[in-house]
């Protein structure tokens, strides 16, 4: 089992940025690739950023290439979502997920709360 707790959200004005952690309690974190999702029209869960296991790839939604870089510390089993030239379409909540790289399939089979993240303009 594993569980996931974000945090570092908040209320920022556009064009600022913001830096989230999500903490994992699980021996095993290097066994799973993280992501961030948050919601959008017509989706529960829309995909922000994804990173591998041991942190050597990286990949991002279009909208926030460029913006948002994701990155992890294994020794802290926590993974970081910096959030930088924010906009007020990235206002939602942000939720972290777990991937257990030793199956096949991507299955994000474990989810945080989520944080609240608000832009203004």
């Amino acid at each position: 089992q594993v569980q996931l707790v974000e945090s570092g959200g908040g209320l920022v004005q556009a064009g600022g940025s913001l830096r989230l952690s999500c903490a994992a309690s699980v021996r095993t974190f290097s066994s799973y690739a993280m992501a961030w999702f948050r919601p959008a029209p017509g989706k529960e869960r829309d995909f922000v950023a994804r990173i591998s296991s041991r942190g050597a790839n990286t990949y991002y939604a279009d909208s926030v290439k460029g913006r948002f870089t994701i990155s992890r510390d294994n020794a802290k089993n926590t993974v970081y979502l910096q959030m930088d030239s924010l906009k007020p379409e990235d206002t939602a909540v942000y939720y972290c997920a777990a991937d257990d790289v030793r199956t096949v399939a991507v299955v994000y089979d474990y989810w945080g709360q989520g944080t609240q993240v608000t832009v203004s303009s």
